[in-house]
């Protein structure tokens, strides 16, 4: 099986470079980690054989994530939500409906969002040395200091200009490979980035946060970690199997990170006969969904109309609905109801969410309107087209607290959004009213 012709798929404004491996009777979706080279890798005898392997059950789809390999360079490092639209677009691009997937190391969070966005696509998930957090917290003791991971990044800087700093790098992942196995893996990783680019990447994985995701996955998922990989602890792979509704944990004997030719003939036994048995299943109805909530409504709007009469008053909520609606359509956002002059709609990502509200509150003070605008995301429950649940509940109490010509969000919100240049001002805890707990709520600074 030679190297298969690279293709490119459009996801926005960014050209994403995938490759169609294989012809079987299932489509696999292979995520990979921080940097890849959809060409260079065929050199490496561990990708290649982990390729291969799959494309002999599967039509596996393989691609470099925006900013890396052969897609387009992009000023910073993409955020999950784009990171995960680009699956979408490659999907899109090679005529797959649904597919499984399968995330490597820092692809597996942003497998995890597509999966928990997009359950209707996605038959199987298979998830290799990830983590669904970085840093340390007190809820999560298994991240790393921030400290320390600070000066990671600052060191890695020097990896791609200092001689011989990659390859070392490499064989700390891979401590039993042979020397041409490690240049080829450094030789990719050279390729596949610059030292810019990946000093930014470490940056945005730093900020890396899908925990409050994980319950909402529906696919049948299998989790997958070597027992001493150097560069990530079992525990992690744990902590997300036991959140995974009904997800397998496999942990297998290996001190490697990037997989070996070695170790991919004990992984492929343990994932192809997973994927073949899970994707034999029927694609179910989704009846839960991750979505980001908006809400909206108009301020003192029963004073403007008493000030304005029924007439005009009827004319202007026509205007602010047409400008809202054209916004909505603008960020992708579906129009769940209309509620005299608010409105209620459900986004798949939540950074598109916040710039179509940051959108609504120009459109429509052009009319001379100003709204209140609260965003929550979370899990939905989804009947009819319609979602439901007390994500939604808790998007109405964030919108009501909401001051005019503000975008107010949550906690959740804020961390699905890390390294997308949005800003924010902590309005701090709040209660909602008839939801249990405090929230620490957000106010839309920049976007």
């Amino acid at each position: 099986m030679g190297m298969p012709e690279t293709r490119y798929a459009r996801s926005g404004d960014v050209m994403i470079a995938y490759q169609v491996v294989g012809e079987g009777p299932f489509d696999l979706v292979f995520t990979p980690g921080i940097v890849s080279h959809v060409e260079l890798g065929w050199e490496v005898p561990g990708w290649s054989a982990l390729l291969r392997g799959l494309a002999e059950h599967a039509r596996v789809l393989v691609f470099d994530k925006r900013g890396t390999g052969l897609s387009d360079r992009v000023a910073g490092a993409a955020t999950l939500e784009e990171r995960s639209d680009d699956i979408r677009a490659v999907m899109d691009a090679a005529g797959s409906e649904r597919a499984a997937l399968m995330g490597v190391s820092e692809g597996v969070p942003m497998s995890v969002v597509f999966a928990a966005s997009h359950p209707e696509r996605v038959s199987a998930l298979v998830l290799y040395g990830g983590s669904a957090r970085t840093l340390w917290a007190p809820d999560y003791p298994l991240g790393e200091p921030e400290r320390e991971y600070r000066r990671g990044i600052e060191e890695s800087f020097d990896l791609l200009v200092t001689p011989g700093a990659l390859e070392e790098f490499v064989r700390s992942g891979l401590p039993s490979a042979g020397e041409d196995e490690v240049r080829a893996w450094a030789r990719t990783a050279r390729y596949g980035s610059s030292p810019g680019a990946w000093e930014a990447l470490g940056r945005m994985n730093m900020a890396i946060d899908v925990r409050a995701v994980l319950p909402v996955i529906s696919a049948p998922t299998m989790v997958v970690h070597q027992r001493d990989d150097p560069w990530g602890a079992a525990e992690h792979s744990h902590y997300l199997a036991r959140h995974i509704p009904g997800a397998t944990c496999v942990e297998l004997e290996g001190d490697e990170h990037l997989p070996s030719t070695a170790f991919v003939s004990r992984l492929l036994p343990q994932v192809v006969p997973f994927l073949q048995e899970a994707v034999t299943r029927g694609a179910p109805e989704p009846d839960k969904v991750l979505a980001t909530i908006l809400f909206s409504d108009i301020v003192g709007s029963t004073a403007r109309s008493a000030e304005l009469g029924d007439a005009r008053w009827r004319e202007l909520l026509a205007a602010h609905h047409g400008r809202v609606r054209g916004q909505l359509a603008r960020f992708r956002g579906v129009e769940l109801n209309t509620m005299g002059d608010g409105f209620f709609a459900r986004f798949d990502g939540p950074a598109r969410a916040i710039r179509c509200g940051q959108a609504i509150h120009q459109a429509v003070s052009e009319v001379g309107l100003q709204v209140r605008i609260g965003l929550h995301a979370g899990e939905c429950e989804v009947l009819d087209g319609q979602v439901a649940g007390i994500a939604v509940a808790i998007g109405a109490r964030v919108s009501a607290r909401a001051q005019a010509g503000e975008v107010l969000v949550s906690q959740t919100v804020k961390d699905l959004v890390a390294g997308s240049g949005i800003a924010f001002e902590d309005r701090g805890l709040a209660e909602l009213k008839g939801v249990p707990g405090q929230w620490r709520l957000y106010s839309v600074a920049s976007c």
